[in-house]
Parts: structure tokens; sequence; C-alpha cells
């Protein structure tokens, strides 16, 4: 019993390490950017009307949502 639990076990993790590995970018046709760059500077209104600068918010999470918006 303790064979069949330790191949059962052995098959699990020979399956799970493909997934380990790195994504296939080029066949998944997505193109890396690298290196990532800062935003450009900008304002916006806030919720009380007066503007934000990006600059700021410099080491602050920064959520923007432009969808549906004019």
């Amino acid at each position: 019993m303790r064979l069949l639990v330790a191949l059962a076990a052995v098959a699990v993790m020979a399956a799970a390490v493909p997934a380990l590995a790195a994504p296939d970018f080029a066949s998944l046709q997505i193109q890396e950017y690298d290196p990532p760059r800062p935003a450009p500077a900008f304002s916006l209104p806030d919720l009380k009307g007066r503007n934000a600068t990006l600059a700021e918010l410099r080491g602050k999470v920064v959520m923007l949502f432009f969808w549906a918006t004019w």
C-alpha cells in the first residue's frame, strides 16, 4: 500500500513539473517589454474637484479606471 501511495505521489509531482516552467511567450504571441517605463507626468481631478498629480502619489498604489469615461 505504501508503495502505491509513493508511486502516485511521484506521478503527481512529475506531472506538475511542466506547470512550474516559465511561460513560452513566443508561442502565446505575447511580446515582453523590457525594461518597464515609468508613467508620464499627468494630473487628474479627484472626487473633491482638486487636481491630483502622479508625483504626489509616488510610493503609493494607484489604480486608474478609464473605461466608460468622457
